[in-house]
C-alpha cells in the first residue's frame, strides 16, 4: 500500500499507527520502519563496512515493512536497486509492504519503471488537507493540548485561514502562544490575525471560496447552507441567499453566471437583482449592513 499526500498531512505518523496497532495484535510480528534516508544511509553503511548480507536481512526479515517518503530513493540508483530485491522479495513471501510518498506513484519522476510499476500494483490511498470542520476541531485539539483556552471566533478564524496540513496549523497555536507570552499579551482576535497573516502573507481573494462565504453568513444568519443555496422562498432564507451572492460578488468579482451555479443554477439577472437588494438594503438596515461589514472584516485578513 502506498499513502500519498502533501507535506504535513500526517502520512509519518499513520505510518508509525500502523506499526504500533499491528504490534499490539501481535506482539511477535517483526516491524521494521524507517525512512527512505535511513535505509540509504544503512545501504551505504553495509558497503564501507562489507556487510551487505546483514543489510539485506535486516529489510527482508520483516513481517511489515514500513517506508517513509519513497520520493527520496529518486536518483540514487543503487539504492533503488536493493529495495526493488527487497520488496520482491517480501512480496513473493506474503508480507505486508506499507510505502508513504508526497505524490501519486504514477507521477514520480526519477525512479526506475520496475519499482513504479510495483508501486501502482498495490493499493494507494491519497490523504486529503483536512475540511474545516475537521481543521476546527484539530485547533481545539491542539490548544487544548497546550493549555490554551480559546474564544470561538479565534479558533474559526485560524481554522477558516490555515488550510494546507495539520502541521501549520500546530505551528500557528504555538506561534500564539509565543508571541503572547513574548509581548506579555493576552491573545485577542487582532493578535490573531497578525500570526496567520505571518503564516500566510497576504493571499489574494481567489482563495477565498463561495462555500466559505455561504458558511459565514449561514453561521450569522442561523439559517442553514443547504437552504442559503436551495429553493426555499421563506423571507430570512431569500435574504440569507442574497447576503451570500452579495458578497460572492463583491469579494470574489466572480462573473453572474458562476455565482447562479453555486445557487442551484440560478440565472445571471437573479442573481445581479440580490446584488442590487442588499446594495439598497445596506443603506437603511443597520443589520443587513452589520453581516455584510462582519464577514469583510473578517475574510480582510486575506484580501488586505
Amino acid at each position: 500500500m502506498v499513502i500519498y499526500g502533501g507535506v504535513g498531512m500526517g502520512k509519518t505518523h499513520l505510518l508509525h499507527a500502523i506499526g504500533n496497532g499491528i504490534l499490539k495484535d501481535d506482539s511477535r510480528k517483526n516491524i521494521v520502519c524507517a525512512s527512505s534516508e535511513k535505509f540509504t544511509l544503512d545501504f551505504i553503511s553495509s558497503i564501507q563496512k562489507n556487510k551487505t548480507v546483514e543489510f539485506s536481512s535486516s529489510y527482508r526479515n520483516a513481517d511489515v515493512l514500513l517506508i517513509d517518503d519513497i520520493q527520496f530513493f529518486q536518483g540514487k540508483e543503487q539504492t533503488q536497486e536493493q529495495f526493488f530485491h527487497t520488496f520482491n522479495e517480501l512480496f513473493q513471501s506474503g508480507k505486508q509492504i506499507v510505502l508513504t510518498a508526497d505524490r501519486f506513484p504514477g507521477e514520480m519522476v526519477g525512479l526506475q519503471d520496475r519499482l513504479l510499476s510495483r508501486f501502482r500494483s498495490g493499493l494507494a490511498v491519497d490523504i486529503q488537507p483536512p475540511d474545516y470542520e475537521t481543521r476546527v476541531a484539530i485547533v481545539m485539539e491542539k490548544a487544548e493540548l497546550n493549555g490554551l483556552k480559546l474564544p470561538y471566533d479565534i479558533i474559526e478564524l485560524i481554522g477558516s485561514h490555515i488550510k494546507n496540513n495539520v502541521r501549520d496549523l500546530e505551528s500557528t497555536i504555538i506561534r500564539l502562544l509565543a508571541h503572547s507570552s513574548l509581548s506579555n499579551q493576552e491573545i485577542d482576535f487582532n493578535l490573531a490575525k497578525k500570526v496567520i497573516k505571518e503564516r500566510v502573507g497576504h493571499i489574494s481573494a481567489s482563495e477565498i471560496t463561495v462555500e466559505e462565504i455561504i458558511r459565514k453568513v449561514s453561521n450569522l444568519t442561523k439559517v442553514d447552507e443547504s437552504d442559503i443555496v436551495g429553493q426555499s422562498r421563506r423571507a430570512e432564507i431569500v435574504e440569507a441567499r442574497q447576503v451570500s451572492i452579495y458578497l460572492c460578488r463583491e469579494l470574489l468579482g466572480s462573473s453572474l453566471a458562476s455565482i447562479g451555479m453555486h445557487f442551484s443554477g440560478r440565472d445571471h439577472t437573479t442573481v445581479l437583482h440580490a446584488c442590487k437588494v442588499i446594495d439598497e438594503k445596506k443603506k437603511n438596515n443597520k443589520r443587513i449592513s452589520g453581516i455584510v461589514s462582519d464577514i469583510k472584516n473578517e475574510l480582510s485578513i486575506v484580501l488586505s
